[in-house]
């Protein structure tokens, strides 16, 4: 009777294990679960700042092929502008009238008269006698450039200087336009990735955490079938035992 008694208490606490192993391995699966979840969505969340970053650097791709594209048309119409100003220049020395002063030289002199206003001590008399040279000069060479504008040729090629200096301005404004554009789309680009590589991190943390979990819970799982299998061999025991009873 006694070994009954202390079978079926070894029966029961066995029966009681499995029970609280049961427990513990159904709550680690519900944790389990849990962190599949957040796994899954942080690495969802992932991929769509990854999209959205690829958006903006394909933008921004583009906005720099149209930069280099700007950037040379940029630099034709500057050589054409070097190209049409010493057109214009050599057109204007070969029409000025013999025994005028070249505009080159007018133009120098008056850059040498400024240069000496603003870096030399002077008194008053000797800036005052260097404002009437420079004023005279000026004079000089307004006089000569409107004279030279009458002409037909002149005129012609300075509205082609000057509509080519309009279209180099243009081009090198679009290049500005275009860089800012495409600099917005990379700051963008890479602002998302920062952020999709905080919740990749994340996302591995909840992995791990997923791994960790289902370990113990499988650990759990196995300490639970071990004690029922120990609470079948109490039940075989004794029902061995009934059967050899006289």
């Amino acid at each position: 009777m006694e070994l009954l008694d202390e079978l079926e208490l070894k029966r029961e606490r066995e029966n009681g294990e499995a029970e609280r192993h049961r427990r513990r391995r159904d709550e680690l699966n519900d944790k389990t679960r849990e962190w599949v979840m957040r796994r899954d969505d942080l690495n969802a969340q992932v991929r769509a700042l990854v999209e959205e970053a690829m958006g903006h650097r394909q933008k921004r791709d583009e906005l720099n092929s149209q930069v280099k594209k700007s950037k040379e048309e940029r630099d034709v119409w500057n050589r054409t502008v070097n190209e049409f100003s010493d057109r214009l220049n050599e057109l204007k020395r070969r029409k000025l009238p013999n025994g005028t002063i070249p505009l080159s030289r007018l133009k120098r002199e008056l850059r040498d008269l400024e240069f000496k206003q603003m870096t030399s001590v002077l008194t008053q008399n000797k800036e005052a006698e260097l404002i009437k040279e420079m004023t005279r000069v000026q004079a000089e060479v307004r006089r000569i450039e409107q004279a030279l504008e009458q002409d037909a040729e002149v005129k012609k090629a300075l509205e082609e200087l000057r509509d080519a200096k309009d279209r180099a301005e243009s081009a090198h404004r679009m290049v500005g336009q275009l860089a800012e554009q495409a600099q917005r789309e990379h700051d963008a680009m890479t602002e998302l990735y920062e952020r999709s590589d905080e919740l990749r991190k994340q996302a591995d943390l909840a992995q791990e955490e997923f791994i960790k979990t289902k370990m113990l819970s499988d650990e759990e799982h196995r300490k639970h079938i071990e004690n029922i299998l120990q609470v079948h061999d109490f039940d075989r025991s004794e029902h061995v035992r009934q059967h050899r009873a006289p």
